[in-house]
């Protein structure tokens, strides 16, 4: 996507953006405004592939009438086909392009501000759509009832709520407001004809980016800043062109997922567990709208540390960023489990970081690697978790590098944060690589980022396992032991700056200097005091 279409594809969804400012908070109205880009998805994608096969009888998917039975074969007919290719199934009426036209079907004679003033203006242009949309978005999923898609569609519009007050205190006003919002989006040309392109997996990234910034931990709380993404999948994808599989146990909108997919040709299956309902329906929606097929994803709803969807799978690369410290139960059963049993002790219930740890090397594939995102405490805090960081090293010597990361640079904590890389099958067994790049960003506004120098500084390092000084080095396993498995990045990387010395004789002859001045000044001011006849301040 050139520059210029950029910017204008973020201005129009900052428009849409304003349209719901001050009715909701961002949290909220980033629901809507992707819930809707999800449907022009669908509906868009529904048009061309139905377009593709009436072509040899040299019609349109909109060319066709619902109400003649001609008409009603063809849907049938389609309806089959996209069914198997798809997943779902939208008639001409339910298009995107057919409802937001309706909703402003009287935008040509009066702006969109203007449109639909008062009760009589809709009934009389015909253009109350809510209830019709409502059905729309039923029909999406009911489509799918008895399929093999139909987990994958379930519920992923149940956070749309067109009923919702805040939209509006009557039908008439809510409407309103949603037609605004679906003409805003009908402009946008989301170009899915050019295959080399992503232009709705860019709005919606913008959308999640700007929105999780505006809104804070609320928002912020799973999404993971585009640069960190990048480093992570970077890390896990070295030495890879292609993968059987990628996981994420706490996957929020399933952006790391899919950021491993752009590092490498091929990802045959994505997989990925998340706790939040809202969230677990981003992630569906994302996967669909960057074009991964409903049978090549597999993303679950439940607590990924009390119930575990995916046990009996075993994965080539497995991203994370938790919640940091989350609590969770370290109830004594969990000793029977096989994730956490061979460690002898359970990470504390005030602090999931470790257990995250565990779930994710159990589900490691031998010749898989592994990057998660912790809080910095994690690398030496002790007592279980010490012990836990021991058994990793000591005893199965899974862990390859830790990277220190900036403060800041995460959305609702300025907490300083690392990585953890492990692997099961180790190049180097000998060593753990350690990064401090703690102090490597760019900082904007109040934010702290990694620009793409400071990234590519992280990966090169890491893939090239050298020591540079004061940013980088390979510390021999026995060291490690030697600071009783403490990862605290100072004790192996030494950042230290010296400060030039000081010349304490030229610091004297200059303070010589200044009181001569200052005896000067002040003998011509008492001069000048004189004069005047007034008091001498000195």
């Amino acid at each position: 996507m050139s520059e210029d279409h950029k910017k204008q594809l973020e201005q129009q969804l900052w428009n849409i953006a304003n349209t719901l400012r001050g009715k909701m908070n961002a949290d909220e109205f980033r629901d809507y405004i992707l819930g809707f880009i999800f449907y022009k998805y669908l509906a868009e994608k529904m048009e061309n592939y139905a377009n593709s096969i009436l072509q040899p009888d040299g019609l349109q998917f909109t060319d066709i009438d619902e109400n003649t039975l001609e008409g009603q074969e063809y849907i049938e007919a389609i309806r089959e086909e996209a069914l198997e290719k798809l997943g779902y199934f939208l008639k001409p009426s339910e298009l995107f392009s057919a409802i937001a036209k309706r909703g402003n079907h009287n935008a040509e004679e009066t702006s969109l501000e203007q449109a639909a003033d008062t009760t009589e203006t809709y009934n009389t242009k015909h253009n109350f759509i809510l209830e019709d949309l409502q059905k729309i978005l039923n029909n999406v999923q009911n489509s799918t009832m008895g399929t093999e898609s139909e987990e994958d569609f379930d519920n992923l519009f149940e956070d749309l709520d067109l009923n919702s007050t805040k939209l509006g205190k009557t039908p008439e006003a809510r409407n309103e407001v949603i037609a605004k919002v679906l003409a805003h989006l009908d402009k946008i040309d989301f170009q899915l004809d050019q295959t080399e392109l992503d232009v709705l997996g860019d709005a919606y990234e913008y959308l999640i980016g700007k929105f999780a910034s505006g809104a804070g931990k609320k928002a912020g709380e799973f999404y993971t800043p585009q640069e960190v993404s990048m480093v992570l999948a970077k890390l896990v994808t070295t030495g890879k062109h292609k993968l059987k599989s990628v996981y994420d146990p706490t996957c929020g909108s399933g952006s790391l997922l899919l950021r491993v997919a752009k590092e490498v040709e091929e990802v045959n299956n994505f997989y990925g567990q998340e706790l939040n309902r809202t969230t677990y329906n981003l992630a569906r929606m994302n996967m669909i709208l960057h074009g991964v097929h409903y049978r090549k994803f597999d993303i679950k709803q439940e607590d990924t540390l009390e119930h575990p969807q995916h046990l009996e799978h075993r994965f080539e690369a497995i991203v994370a960023n938790p919640p940091f410290s989350a609590k969770w139960s370290a109830n004594q059963l969990f000793m029977s489990d096989d994730r956490f049993s061979q460690y002898g002790k359970l990470a504390p219930s005030s602090k999931a970081d470790f257990a995250f740890v565990q779930h994710m090397v159990h589900h490691l594939a031998e010749n898989g690697q592994m990057a998660v995102v912790l809080p910095h405490g994690a690398l030496f805090r002790g007592s279980a978790e010490g012990n836990i960081r021991e058994y990793l090293i000591k005893e199965k010597n899974y862990l390859d590098a830790v990277i220190g990361l900036p403060a800041n640079i995460f959305y609702g904590t300025s907490i300083p944060t690392c990585i953890l890389v492990f692997k099961k099958c180790k190049e180097h067994p000998n060593d753990i690589l350690f990064i401090d790049a703690s102090e490597h960003y760019e900082k904007v506004k109040t934010q702290n980022i990694l620009t793409q120098a400071h990234i590519d500084k992280i990966v090169t390092i890491y893939r090239e396992r050298k020591t540079e000084e004061k940013y980088s080095y390979v510390a021999p396993i026995i060291e490690v032991a030697e600071n009783e498995y403490n990862l605290n990045i100072p004790r192996y990387v030494d950042t230290f700056e010296e400060e030039e010395p000081v010349d304490i004789e030229a610091v004297a002859t200059e303070v010589e200097s200044l009181n001569a001045k200052l005896k000067e000044n002040e003998t011509l001011i008492a001069s000048f005091c004189k004069e005047l006849n007034i008091k001498t301040p000195f």
